[in-house]
């Protein structure tokens, strides 16, 4: 495999932008080098299969995804608490908003393992890893809530991005004003 990061980044990114805009039956290798604008057979040097495409998709969708160090050193300062874990979650919505590409992706992926067992084999696992981080995380933070509370805010989040990224059921909803109706439902008070 080659060792390029940045060339490998550039790949992802181009993955990704064909899942958001083509859907996953435009994603091949020749399709990748197209979109990257790198000479054909880049992407099978970096990426032997499909499998391994993907696999470096998801890689690059958590590297782009991820909270900045500076924010997260920020928020770890303060005292945990409801408002502190609205602040998580209004802040992952507002990264997965700003990445609207990369989310879109990620649901196309997401609905394409519905339909084929080899993808969800690939997906699975990255995503339960991503959950039990979160869970690890929110005990580590001493955030209110536990694995269901948790579970149940992944579950709103991505129905959230689905109305966001597509046709809203109700256009003037403000996201924060909706996640904040959710903390105050599914956290007991402190």
């Amino acid at each position: 495999m080659a060792k390029n990061d940045a060339r490998r980044a550039v790949l992802g990114d181009a993955g990704i932008a064909l899942l958001a805009h083509s859907g996953a039956r435009g994603l091949t290798h020749r399709a990748v080098d197209r979109e990257a604008g790198v000479p054909l057979g880049t992407a099978s040097n970096y990426f032997r299969s499909r499998d391994a495409l993907i696999a470096g998709i998801f890689e690059r969708i958590g590297e782009r995804l991820a909270p900045s160090a500076v924010e997260l050193a920020e928020r770890a300062s303060r005292s945990p608490g409801r408002e502190l874990f609205a602040e998580y979650i209004r802040d992952i919505v507002r990264r997965l908003s700003a990445e609207s590409d990369v989310t879109r992706a990620l649901f196309e992926l997401r609905l394409d393992s519905a339909r084929r067992p080899d993808l969800a084999q690939v997906l699975a696992p990255w995503l339960r890893a991503g959950f039990e981080a979160d869970v690890a995380f929110n005990a580590a933070a001493g955030l209110p809530g536990g694995r269901l509370e948790v579970a149940l805010f992944h579950y709103a989040i991505d129905g959230l991005m689905l109305d966001l990224l597509t046709s809203p059921v109700d256009p003037d909803l403000d996201p924060d004003e909706a996640i904040d109706a959710l903390v105050a439902r599914i956290l007991p008070e402190e």
